[in-house]
């Protein structure tokens, strides 16, 4: 029955935009850029330090790509040894795989290595979660604009938002905007690849066979995609479908899309992996009817970028580094992911490494030449472009983040290029040292 007791109106006030409307004042001791897996491990780890902490991003939600691209599978934890395969990043990395192991939302596989395929929304979640009981500030749908740098320092960083303009002060900075955004609009130099690097679109699918989809074999599929993938529109020959076991739905990493570098070219890639995703349910249907006859797109992701922008490092990472096991002054994370670069539209270029071939990332590549409180982190750190393809997953990301906070905490005033390294590695053990 409809209620029809009285209430007041709400009351209301009128507004209007004044000429040069004074921006929100944010002060912290740290601003973070970016608010993928890099950007929230900064964040948390600032925080842990007692570091006044504002985290941003342009999404009206954070999570970046490891929650809007549904890439679905986190890869780079844990060393290549098989069944003596050991963790080599720790940090936030153990709390996530603890809490959302327990609660059913991450599931354990080991192949080649050992990785974990995760429910997106729920992991999405734990990051607003643990910002939240950290007590980072979160601005969201917050565009940087511009960052007024001066004596080698960004002194503030200025973002648009629905709601007015906002100005972050802050002593130190990390880009973890995978795009190089920060330092871009510093004015600092930047580096951008010369050839394409494709990103892809992953999705999700519904309504295959349940019972049959054990038997889908990979290669096979392969093998169709070769002789007949164009006649679905799709240009990629390799890539993955992921069933979730106990799920009803399947991972889909298989299209290639150019990354485009131009505002009005991000549109097209969305359309362009979209159109492909929608080739791949036909190709599935058609060419392998017992399991994917009724099948069909659950949910899209949001285009994943591999490589765009990146800084210009103290140093670059290279080929050669990451073919070594030798181990930098200034190491800050360890790796063992191999050469993953997807540089053209039919398949993926891999450079496999021996079995227990662990190299290091070092700061200097994480810190831009030209300035001295900016510590990049993700896949906007300087290295080629094969070296980079190998660091950017999401294990060493997580590591970056936790390198840069402790860089920049060490730093305060100074720079971080001064820093005591042996002292950040004692901070930083579990992530370079640690076998367990």
């Amino acid at each position: 029955m409809f209620d029809s007791h009285k209430s007041d109106p709400i009351p209301t006030r009128m507004s209007r935009k004044q000429a040069g409307d004074a921006a929100t004042e944010v002060e912290a001791d740290i601003c973070i850029l970016g608010a993928g897996i890099s950007g929230v491990s900064a964040a948390l780890e600032a925080a842990k330090l007692g570091r006044k902490v504002v985290l941003a991003d342009a999404a009206p939600a954070i999570g970046g790509q490891a929650i809007g691209s549904i890439i679905g599978t986190i890869i780079g934890l844990y060393n290549h040894q098989g069944d003596k395969a050991y963790q080599i990043t720790h940090g936030i990395a153990d709390d996530l795989i603890r809490e959302l192991t327990e609660e059913g939302s991450l599931l354990r596989n080991q192949r080649f290595t050992v990785n974990f395929q995760y429910d997106e929304v729920r992991l999405g979640r734990w990051m607003e979660r643990k910002l939240e009981e950290a007590g980072v500030q979160v601005l969201v749908g917050a565009i940087l604009t511009d960052a007024k740098f001066q004596d080698r320092r960004i002194q503030h960083a200025n973002f648009s938002s629905r709601f007015g303009p906002i100005r972050v002060r802050a002593n130190g900075y990390v880009d973890s905007s995978g795009d190089a955004n920060l330092c871009f609009a510093a004015g600092l130099e930047v580096r951008e690849p010369v050839e394409p690097v494709y990103g892809s679109l992953n999705f999700l699918i519904e309504g295959y066979d349940l019972d049959t989809v054990d038997s889908l074999d990979m290669p096979a599929v392969h093998d169709r995609l070769k002789e007949v993938g164009s006649e679905y529109g799709l240009v990629r020959h390799d890539g993955w479908l992921m069933h979730f076991p106990e799920k009803n739905f399947m991972l889909a990493n298989i299209s290639h899309l150019q990354t485009p570098l131009d505002p009005l070219g991000a549109a097209g890639m969305v359309f362009d992996g979209r159109r492909q995703a929608d080739g791949i349910i036909r190709f599935l249907q058609t060419e392998f009817p017992d399991i994917f006859a009724n099948a069909r797109v659950r949910s899209y992701g949001n285009p994943g970028i591999r490589q765009t922008r990146w800084i210009v490092g103290r140093r670059q990472l290279t080929m050669e580094d990451i073919r070594k096991p030798d181990r930098p002054v200034d190491a800050a994370a360890r790796c063992a992911w191999w050469v993953e670069l997807h540089n053209t539209a039919e398949a993926v270029h891999w450079e496999q490494f021996p079995d227990d071939h662990i190299y290091y990332i070092p700061l200097s590549c994480m810190t831009p030449r030209d300035a001295d409180n900016i510590v990049a982190a993700g896949r906007c750190v300087d290295a080629d472009t094969h070296a980079l393809s190998a660091i950017r997953v999401m294990g060493p990301c997580i590591a970056m983040g936790t390198a840069a906070a402790h860089a920049l905490d060490l730093a305060g005033s100074d720079s971080v290029a001064d820093i005591d390294f042996a002292k950040m590695q004692e901070r930083l053990y579990d992530n370079l040292d640690r076998t367990d």
